[in-house]
């Protein structure tokens, strides 16, 4: 697995920081987000450490398709796949990336408005 020691996700990887799993496959782990934004809220990363989503299609040999079909699996594991979710990957600060290790949010539960804030 390739990491950063001082990246938060890697360390949750790691089982060094709690999470709570919903989701988890050889090379994908799912968590809940500490600060949801909706009823569901799920944080769906790769185990290696992908700094963000344009460094994943620069090295990716299948991964981003299988943190996509995670994403789904999650959606449909929390009951909101039939109604609708959002999958939303942040790339840079100014998208408002606040960890620097790629991670889709899988948000759904409540009607979600467009354009996002």
């Amino acid at each position: 697995m390739v990491s950063e020691a001082d990246c938060l996700f890697c360390r949750i990887v790691a089982k060094e920081i709690p999470a709570d799993v919903v989701h988890e496959t050889e090379r994908t782990l799912a968590f809940r987000d500490i600060d949801p934004k909706a009823p569901t809220h799920v944080l769906v990363i790769p185990k290696d450490h992908y700094r963000d989503a344009a460094a994943l299609a620069a090295a990716d040999h299948g991964l981003a398709d299988e943190v996509i079909k995670a994403a789904h699996a999650v959606a449909e594991q929390e009951g909101v796949a039939g109604s609708g979710y959002r999958l939303v990957f942040n790339t840079g600060p100014e998208a408002g990336q606040t960890v620097f290790h790629v991670h889709g949010h899988v948000l759904g539960g409540r009607g979600l408005t467009w354009p996002p804030g």
